[in-house]
């Protein structure tokens, strides 16, 4: 048992250092494992209910009118009475508060968290609510990942990076999309491109993949027609299906921004508005109920009518964002895939009724709009055309793809200077998710992997053979504390040697010959703390913490030095500000 004590602490220690990466790839497995699990078991939460009730999942169709107007508003009705039971869990959950706890909380997610996001998304979606299960599966990949990290004691900035893995882990799993899991987590999540970062990020995504595949097979997502682009006299109507995506991705923010407004409402009125709003809507367009992929997939194949279509777009894009801004607790990626995947399929129709020009097959159109709108949504260019080369597995989509996935994403942060959607959220409550470069660059390293372990500790009274012993081990601090107690100061060994050299040095006789001193100099007590020296008051900082964290704190509390303690609260090293000064100017490495 002490040996594995002693492997999880180096395990630990080598985690606080930036380029631990044998130990970050065994965290990324086991992230991936962990996720892709928890995935099945969500997926089978939503889809067997479903099957059972509908005869196939997402076949919301089959029901009656009143069904559809009743269904929303009976799960409304259940998700006030689960939150006003777990009032202080139902505030920690969703995408937005997942970057809240990212960047205010060091990556620490509660427990409870993942369980009443869990309960409360699967009754969302089961009940018929316009929103989408890919955002609280990445929630739930990420704080299981944080509770790992968590019950390991890991230090904060594995901590940072194993949510990466649980995000890119669930993307992984939600899609069947690994390479898009990848940099969905470092473009939207890690917000930072590293070399070290990525290799974990990799390994949780395909481990996930694995589960998912080995449980529930392999099966695409969508049903994707073959198709590319039949000429280049296409591109001006691609680029205008970029800007048409940018203003409807521009839309869909501001509607989400203006229903947080109503955030003071009392949950069961904001929650059985949105009930009673998408009841409304489903029985005219029950297509718009739950995640949608079987409309996609019709959208895909051009099976709808122009004017299902132009239906489904505006009361999609006025719902979903105002529902999912009234609280909801479910995710907005399949919304705006829906949405997309309708704006492309419509673009599609129109340009195929053109003499001037014959387009290729709609469904390149919808695969484009869906791209666009993820794109421009998420302020997630990289991952979202990954998304379309791996869902669609046809190389010939990445030309027009990345032309309507720029030109969406300038419309929406050039003209409207509007930032991903989960910014603009944090933003309207105040916050920011945003890091400097100091901070993106200290946050990869723990206090533990620059803290100095060559000190030793002492009582503050000693005799001068003592002090002579303990400065000949060379030791570069002194800890100052008394046997049972807590340590008092902290100084530096060389104020304590010239002391003894000048209290060492011959004097010319004052006192009477026959006068003798009756203590011997090797035995004359030494006060540590009366000594002429400069002395440091303890303030103590966890081995977990940050180079960013004790960097903040030294600067709150105007101070050089910190004392790195570990998870039993005993003091393993010293941390100074020239230290971490030194770490960023020429250390840090990418």
């Amino acid at each position: 048992m002490q040996k594995y004590h002693l492997s999880l602490q180096y395990f630990r220690e080598r985690l606080a250092h930036y380029d631990a990466l044998p130990q970050l790839v065994i965290l990324g497995m086991l992230s991936g494992v962990i996720t892709g699990l928890l995935m099945v078991l969500f997926r089978m939460a939503v889809e067997l209910p479903l099957t059972y009730w509908l005869g196939q999942a997402d076949n919301f169709e089959s029901l009656s009118t009143l069904q559809h107007f009743l269904w929303p508003i009976i799960g409304s009705a259940l998700l006030i009475l689960i939150f006003y039971l777990w009032p202080q869990a139902a505030k920690q959950v969703g995408m937005v508060n997942l970057f809240e706890r990212l960047s205010y909380y060091q990556g620490n997610i509660p427990g409870r968290s993942t369980v009443m996001q869990f309960v409360s998304a699967t009754i969302a979606l089961v009940s018929g609510h316009s929103v989408g299960r890919e955002g609280p599966s990445i929630f739930l990949g990420a704080a299981c990942s944080s509770f790992i990290g968590q019950q390991l004691r890991l230090p904060n900035n594995s901590l940072r990076l194993l949510i990466g893995c649980g995000a890119a882990a669930a993307i992984s799993a939600a899609f069947n999309t690994p390479l898009a899991g990848v940099i969905f987590a470092m473009e939207v999540i890690l917000l930072e491109y590293t070399v070290i970062g990525f290799t974990p990020v990799i390994v949780a995504a395909v481990s996930a993949d694995i589960v998912m595949r080995s449980i529930l097979g392999h099966e695409n997502v969508f049903d994707v027609p073959p198709f590319e682009i039949n000429t280049l006299a296409e591109v001006p109507w691609v680029m205008l299906l970029g800007v048409v995506v940018g203003l409807c991705a521009a839309t869909f923010n501001h509607i989400m921004l203006y229903a947080y407004k109503l955030a003071h409402w009392p949950v069961a009125v904001r929650f059985m508005l949105a009930g009673i709003i998408t009841g409304l809507a489903a029985m005219l367009y029950p297509q718009i109920m739950g995640v949608g992929y079987d409309t996609i997939s019709e959208t895909l194949w051009g099976r709808l009518d122009l004017q299902l279509l132009c239906g489904l777009l505006l009361v999609k894009l006025l719902i979903t964002p105002f529902i999912l801004g009234l609280g909801i607790p479910a995710g907005l990626i399949g919304p705006t895939l829906f949405i997309g995947a309708i704006i492309g399929g419509i673009f599609g129709i129109v340009g195929d009724w053109s003499t001037d020009m014959t387009v290729s097959h709609i469904g390149l159109y919808a695969m484009l709009g869906m791209g666009a709108m993820m794109g421009a949504v998420l302020n997630a260019p990289l991952a979202a055309l990954v998304a379309l080369l791996e869902l669609t597995g046809n190389p010939n989509i990445i030309f027009p793809g990345m032309i309507a996935i720029v030109i969406s994403n300038l419309t929406v942060r050039y003209l409207f200077n509007l930032p991903s959607i989960f910014l603009s959220s944090l933003q309207a409550q105040g916050l920011d998710y945003r890091q400097g470069p100091i901070a993106q660059a200290l946050s990869r390293a723990a206090t533990a992997s620059l803290m100095d372990r060559d000190f030793v500790t002492t009582n503050h009274l000693i005799n001068t053979s003592s002090a002579h012993a303990m400065l000949a081990e060379s030791p570069r601090w002194i800890l100052l504390q008394e046997t049972g107690q807590a340590a008092t100061s902290l100084m530096q060994p060389n104020d304590l040697q010239d002391y003894l050299a000048r209290e060492e040095q011959p004097e010319e006789a004052t006192t009477p010959a026959y006068q003798h001193e009756t203590t011997p100099k090797s035995q004359k007590q030494v006060n540590l703390l009366e000594i002429p020296a400069e002395r440091f008051n303890i303030v103590t900082m966890s081995f977990r913490a940050t180079l960013y964290e004790a960097l903040q704190k030294m600067n709150e509390q105007n101070i050089a030095n910190l004392c790195i303690t570990s998870n039993q609260g005993e003091i393993m090293g010293i941390l100074t500000r020239a230290q971490i000064e030194y770490y960023y100017t020429h250390k840090q490495t990418l």
